[in-house]
Order: C-alpha cells, then structure tokens, then sequence
C-alpha cells in the first residue's frame, strides 16, 4: 500500500466540505476542536515527577509528540505550519490556566460539545456524513487540510 500524498487527502476530506456555510462552520470549529482537545487531555492529572522534569510536561503535550510525527509523515513542510499552531495552541491554553477564571477541563468540555454540534449541522447543511466516518485518520487530516489551503493561498509549496 502506497502513502497518500497531502493532496490526495485533501481531495478525499474536500469531498465532504464543498457547501460554502460548512467550510465556514470547518474555519471556525476545526482549528478551535483541536485547541480544545488539547487542552482538555492537558487537563488530566500527571504525576509529580512531570512537574519536576518540566512544568508544561504532561499528557498533552506527550500527545503532541505523535500529532507532529503523524504531520511529518504527512509531509514535513506542512508539519512546520502544523506545528507552529500546536504550540501557539500551548500558549492559549497555559493563559487560560494562568486566569484561573473557570476549570481548563470544564471550559473545554463545553466548548467541544458545542464544537461538534456546529460541525454536524455543517455536514447536516453539506448533505454527507463527515469524513471520520470512513478513516479515524481525517480526524487529524481536518486542521491540514486547512493549513493547506493557507499555504496554497500563500504560494508555499508543500
């Protein structure tokens, strides 16, 4: 079996995102789903021996180290963009934390059920199932396939 290439992803994904209100819906609830679920696996407790290697060690940013090797395998330019919004992502959530205005893990509960629901009345809108369906893959192919187009817009070869 051969390795898909980005755009061969992309195609399959964009099958299922061609209505105008659900790309919409995709912009705005694809980049913040993945913002969300960091920082609700951020949220689970670690043991102490994290806090003392490194106080941003947890499961989170553990995870992060197969999100960015699933990224590079995709394709490394693209992984550096990918990257960058992880760790921006990183950078949103530790000053959430820092506010101490409502529980990390009960903010992001709320928000990706919110989230979701906005992403299944896009696909309602668009008329098919979304794309995770089929592959549990496109779950991570989404914020590439966005990060794509950013880069096709700025003429980065990826």
């Amino acid at each position: 079996m051969s390795k898909k290439t980005p755009d061969q992803w992309f195609d399959e994904y964009g099958d299922s995102h061609q209505n105008k209100t659900n790309k919409l819906i995709h912009w705005i609830c694809v980049p913040l789903i993945f913002l969300v679920i960091l920082g609700l696996v951020w949220a689970i407790p670690v043991p102490t021996f994290f806090y003392e290697l490194h106080p941003y060690l947890n499961w989170s940013t553990l995870a992060s180290l197969f999100i960015v090797g699933f990224y590079l395998h995709l394709s490394p330019k693209l992984a550096i963009g990918l990257i960058t919004f992880t760790i921006a992502c990183y950078g949103i959530i530790a000053w959430y934390e820092s506010l101490q205005v409502a529980s990390l893990a009960l903010t992001c509960t709320v928000l990706f059920i919110i989230l979701w629901v906005f992403q299944f009345i896009g696909h309602h809108i668009e008329g098919k199932k979304p794309s995770f369906f089929k592959d549990i893959q496109f779950l991570m192919i989404g914020p590439a396939w966005l990060m794509g187009f950013i880069y096709r817009r700025l003429g980065i070869n990826y």
